[in-house]
């Protein structure tokens, strides 16, 4: 059987990318109040939680495309990267009901962002001449 290693990037894309932009969604619908006050709880300013947006609706939809997506991988793993500095430090090391990792789909879209990062869009992407492509 071939490989037909660019189809298979281009499945991650959409299985990473669709998911987090309904995160995305929701907080452009419902707002970032939450992430603000974590940010303040945390001695930042209320307006980084802007980031969010670039996190979880730019960045899934330059994935999802294609569209320099080494620069989206980045942003992606670090949306994911905050969110578990501020949110989940407490669930590090414990387990969920179903007695997997509590950070385990975080971790998944960190590691996958920069996965990203090194292999790119491949040929199905709407840009693959940049370097960030």
């Amino acid at each position: 059987m071939n490989k037909n290693i660019d189809l298979g990037i281009l499945i991650s894309r959409i299985a990473i990318g669709f998911p987090m932009l309904v995160y995305g969604i929701s907080k452009l619908i419902h707002g970032i109040g939450f992430i603000e006050n974590m940010m303040v709880q945390h001695g930042l300013p209320s307006f980084f939680a802007n980031g969010v947006f670039a996190g979880e609706l730019i960045a899934p939809l330059m994935i999802i495309t294609g569209f320099r997506i080494r620069l989206a991988g980045l942003i992606f793993a670090a949306n994911c990267f905050t969110a578990i500095m501020l949110a989940q430090t407490g669930s590090i090391f414990q387990l969920n009901d179903f007695g997997g990792w509590a950070l385990e789909l975080l971790v998944i879209y960190l590691l996958i962002g920069l996965s990203f990062f090194f292999t790119g869009a491949g040929k199905y992407a709407v840009s693959v001449k940049n370097k960030w492509d």
